[in-house]
């Protein structure tokens, strides 16, 4: 059974790439084909890629590695958080700090003194400060919360990284690269693919395609780990035991090719963002 069904990519925008001419030519083989000026990611390579990563991730989790969840843009946040959450796992969605994994030494410095304010604040020592002192130390407390707050538990180096818009998150993957970290990724038409060991072909900016595909990572997670429950599995959203509906390849070609594709393309704007629409509604890419 496929992990996800082409109906639920096609609903969450997932085929949607970016303006043709800020491609990477690397994507080629994931690009089904061309309308309005936008690129149309092969659904069939995305679900075939997505199990090879579902497969890779599971046996990470099997073996009892952990897996950090990373994506900062606004549009993966809260997906990204979610997806760790539900899996047990680790998440980095606000700002990837530059030695986050090539320097542990740093980064444990700065986990321990945010464990420190924690213990202050919940022994209300810092309700006995004057209130410059008070505010000084919270909103360190919370800056730190929100930077370091996804890894806080994380002891050593993860088995893998499913990173949401690799562009973006360049410095992650480097850290990763160096240190061998194999590395899951969301890949739009504008990314390299050869950075990623495991790479899958989508939009890695519309909300829904971001949430779906990250919980599918979770998913993942859960299995490998042994407690894919009915409630871990409600929390994440769909259920894979639920996707019996496919597509034929005439059938998918003709919707990625054809007016059901061109009604959601309306038009472009100056960074390459689709505008889709539906009944004459329009939406922007990030929000598809």
């Amino acid at each position: 059974m496929a992990v996800v069904s082409m109906k639920l990519l096609l609903e969450a925008g997932v085929h949607f790439g970016h303006q043709t001419k800020r491609w990477n030519p690397k994507m080629k083989p994931f690009i089904f084909t061309e309308r309005n000026g936008i690129h149309i990611l092969d659904l069939q390579q995305t679900v075939t890629c997505l199990a090879s990563a579902f497969n890779f991730i599971r046996d990470v989790a099997r073996r009892g590695d952990s897996v950090l969840f990373v994506g900062t843009k606004k549009q993966a946040q809260e997906a990204v958080e979610e997806a760790a959450k539900r899996s047990g796992q680790f998440w980095v969605n606000q700002r990837w700090l530059g030695g986050m994994m090539t320097n542990q030494t740093t980064m444990q410095m700065r986990i321990r003194r945010l464990q420190e304010l924690k213990a202050r604040h919940e022994r209300g020592e810092f309700a006995v400060l004057t209130k410059k002192e008070a505010t000084k130390l919270t909103d360190e407390m919370e800056r730190l919360q929100n930077r370091l707050g996804g890894i806080e538990g994380l002891r050593r180096q993860p088995g893998a990284l499913f990173i949401v818009d690799t562009r973006k998150e360049h410095i992650a993957v480097a850290e990763a690269r160096r240190l061998g970290i194999p590395i899951v990724a969301l890949v739009d038409t504008n990314c390299n693919p050869d950075e990623i060991d495991y790479p899958i072909p989508a939009n890695d900016d519309a909300i829904r395609a971001i949430r779906l595909l990250a919980g599918r990572i979770a998913d993942a997670v859960i299995e490998g780990r042994g407690f894919a429950d009915a409630s871990a599995k409600e929390e994440g959203g769909e259920d894979v035991e639920d996707e019996e509906e496919t597509l034929s390849q005439v059938e998918l070609e003709r919707v990625l090719s054809g007016e059901t594709t061109l009604a959601f393309v309306d038009e472009v704007d100056e960074d390459g963002r689709a505008y889709v629409g539906r009944g004459g509604r329009r939406k922007d890419k990030d929000e598809a």
